[in-house]
């Protein structure tokens, strides 16, 4: 792909926090006619390496009932205030008034929303009628990478033309605590609720320039992480091999990745990675024989906020840009397929 440079990075979170043990005490009584499976379990909410999330709703929500209307409702109340604030945030660090956006990329899979998001909110944040309009769903905590790589090559195809990215993810609302699936209190135990924007334009130096990205899909795992649409809403699919897969393919996946843009781990100044949860972490250290800690703004975005999912990523690359972004960053990011997302980005 064609450079094309990072203008502007923002991030959003709804106003409602959860601290991880008062998340614990709601989980043990929601499952509390079920003690075996939470007893089983819990630990995974002291060993998750969160201190807090922030959440759509207030907690009583989260311990009724609720279909589909009601689930995606919300999601479509909340995801087009963080959508709202999100971009907002970004097209004013770049600098630019709304009306000079030409083409805006949204990625979000917690939800339904048709008309899509960009549609509902752009004409209240000032976009003009006639940007044009990419909403992608599907692509789950690869969706910061990739979603981002999508509009920087929209962007790098125009020269001149500006591009917003946003990414928005509702994951506290699949939290099912009437499930009997071990996936539904991990989930309970990690989901936070988030929103990323950014906006793109080719040969402008501002933050950095993305020079490439890519993508690996592996066969026959598509159980190992997803949705499953089930009459109350989305049920989490997560699979216990997640870290251990990681830890296994990575290092190959990253490779690979890398030598289709023309450069090597040895190229690599600072990897940027989702943290989807602190063994899977662990996993990516390990796998890129990084030393021990070495994604430390990693593991503090997830002790802060939890794994939002596709906007998880790029809480951490603001971090890395606010203590000075390394020359070389490769971001990276894993999600349902099972994908495997990178994308290179050379500061200015």
């Amino acid at each position: 792909m064609q450079p094309c440079s990072l203008l502007s990075l923002a991030t959003a979170v709804p106003p409602h926090v959860v601290a991880q043990n008062q998340a614990k005490e709601l989980a043990r009584e929601a499952w509390g006619g079920r003690p075996a499976l939470f007893d089983r379990l819990s630990g995974v909410f002291d060993n998750a390496g969160i201190a807090k999330r922030h959440v759509v709703a207030p907690l009583d929500w989260y311990d009724r009932p609720h279909g589909w209307r009601d689930r995606n409702a919300l999601y479509l109340e909340a995801a087009q205030d963080l959508f709202e604030r999100a971009a907002t945030a970004a097209i004013e660090k770049a600098g630019l008034d709304p009306s000079e956006i030409d083409g805006v990329v949204t990625v979000s899979t917690t939800g339904i929303a048709t008309p899509s998001l960009e549609a509902r909110v752009g004409p209240k944040i000032g976009l003009r009628p006639d940007v044009r309009r990419v909403p992608i769903f599907g692509l789950g905590c690869a969706g910061g990478v990739n979603g981002l790589a999508t509009a920087a090559r929209l962007a790098a195809a125009e020269p001149g033309s500006n591009w917003l990215f946003v990414t928005v993810e509702t994951c506290s609302i699949s939290i099912r605590l009437d499930s009997d699936d071990p996936a539904a209190i991990v989930a309970t135990a990690l989901f936070g609720d988030g929103a990323a924007a950014a906006v793109l334009r080719s040969g402008t130096h501002c933050i950095g320039q993305i020079t490439g990205a890519a993508e690996k899909l592996w066969p026959d795992t598509q159980r190992i992480m997803g949705w499953n649409v089930e009459d109350p809403g989305l049920a989490v699919v997560f699979d216990r091999a997640i870290p251990p897969f990681v830890e296994e393919n990575m290092a190959t996946a990253v490779d690979e990745m890398l030598a289709s843009l023309g450069r090597t781990r040895d190229d690599v100044d600072r990897f940027c990675c989702h943290p989807g949860g602190v063994k899977v972490v662990d996993a990516i250290e390990s796998a890129l024989d990084l030393p021990q800690g070495e994604l430390n703004l990693e593991r503090e975005v997830l002790n802060d906020y939890g794994n939002m999912s596709a906007p998880t990523v790029l809480f951490v690359l603001e971090r890395l840009i606010e203590r000075g972004l390394p020359k070389r960053v490769m971001l990276t990011a894993f999600g349902p397929g099972f994908t495997g997302a990178g994308l290179m980005l050379e500061s200015a």
